[in-house]
């Protein structure tokens, strides 16, 4: 009978323990800032209607760093494979109205070399992409933030003839993501940024929108998931994207950004040692390879704005530069997933896919909040107009 109680105990012991470790685990990694809010949108996640017409935007959002742990030689091939072999094995596919595959280059600030966005600026003047605006930087300032944005976009636009303008006033404008995604300070121990105010001065300095998350499994995730939204500046504060409204659903200041998110769920289908469920964070990566299961649950996570409940937002994001990145962004894995979209477009009447860059995403969220009721190609250029159009000064 001691026997028992003592295999009782240990067990008992072996599972508190084993709780315990998982508890860490998963604080360590940020689960418990967004998990409430993901509990809570439960009954918002589901598959589109049925028998309603589905518009889905895809936007490749790519963390694009030639330089990573390469010199400038390495990352020089590695910008040239991108623009020589995107064409020639995705080229040929077309999306519901006519277009091309669509690609968005954040391309680092510290990393800039005129080769680099020379290649680029002319393969985005085929069609098939547009570059905007990324950065990684530590222990900054204000000034030194202000600074290196300000120069930034002002050699992409005169340079190269990259970015974009407002319809309206001609105003120079840009995207945006944040390296080693500490927007705003994020991280607590304030590495990786420097910055509480970095909303206020994107606003300022022309940014659209920011394209920064999600970034879970990483500590910084915001808790606000699987939305579009507006965030803005509290003053003296770090973290301000982590408060917001939610687009479509009131007035926003005037100096507030739009943030755009990609899909963040937990898949139950796919365990991870056959208990835990896998995270699907809208990453493309060699372990994390685009397929139409995937498809699926980015649709579940209904990224949309209330005034038209058929366009699904759907950012993904990559860091497509390395060489290790190469075949599942560029060979067999995306390869198939363009005929799989095109064969269920084909299948399903009600099913249209387009290839959108970010700035067309920002107009088409824009055009949705105001109402529009036009075709997606009118919307793609609703309020901001890429340089692309207009040959480099």
């Amino acid at each position: 009978m001691h026997v028992i109680w003592i295999v009782l105990l240990v067990l008992l012991l072996l599972f508190l323990g084993a709780s315990a470790a998982l508890y860490w685990a998963l604080r360590r990694r940020g689960y418990q800032r967004w998990l409430p809010a993901y509990c809570r949108d439960r009954a918002r996640r589901r598959p589109p209607d049925p028998g309603q017409n589905t518009h889905l935007f895809l936007c490749f959002a790519d963390h694009y760093e030639p330089k990573y742990h390469a010199d400038k030689e390495i990352g020089l091939a590695r910008v040239r494979h991108w623009v020589e072999t995107f064409p020639r094995n995705l080229g040929r596919f077309r999306d519901s109205d006519g277009r091309p595959p669509r690609y968005t280059f954040f391309f680092p600030i510290e990393e800039y070399e005129p080769e680099y966005l020379d290649l680029l600026a002319e393969f985005c003047r085929q069609g098939y992409g547009e570059v905007e605006v990324h950065l990684h930087h530590d222990d900054d300032t204000a000034e030194g933030f202000r600074d290196k944005l300000t120069a930034f976009i002002d050699l992409l636009d005169k340079r190269h003839g990259l970015l974009a303008r407002r319809r309206d006033d001609g105003k120079l404008v840009y995207g945006f993501i944040h390296g080693n995604w500490a927007l705003c300070n994020a991280r607590p121990d304030g590495k990786c940024c420097g910055v509480n105010n970095e909303l206020a001065i994107l606003h300022e300095t022309g940014c659209y929108a920011d394209f920064t998350f999600p970034s879970a499994p990483h500590f910084t995730q915001p808790p606000i998931i699987n939305r579009l939204y507006y965030a803005w500046d509290r003053p003296g504060q770090p973290c301000s994207h982590e408060h917001g409204l939610e687009t479509g659903t009131g007035s926003p200041p005037k100096d507030a950004l739009l943030m755009v998110q990609g899909p963040l769920l937990l898949q139950w289908r796919k365990r991870k040692w056959g208990v835990l469920p896998k995270l699907e964070n809208g990453c493309l990566q060699g372990t994390q390879p685009p397929h139409p299961e995937r498809l699926d649950a980015w649709l579940r996570a209904r990224i949309q704005v209330p005034q038209r409940p058929d366009w699904f937002f759907v950012k993904l994001h990559a860091h497509g530069a390395p060489e290790d990145a190469h075949e599942v962004l560029l060979g067999e894995p995306m390869i198939r997933f363009h005929e799989a979209l095109a064969e269920r477009a084909k299948d399903d009447p009600r099913f249209h896919y387009h290839y959108v860059t970010a700035r067309e995403l920002y107009n088409l969220v824009k055009a949705a909040e105001a109402g529009f009721q036009g075709t997606v190609e009118k919307a793609r250029d609703f309020l901001l107009v890429s340089n692309l159009n207009a040959p480099p000064a």
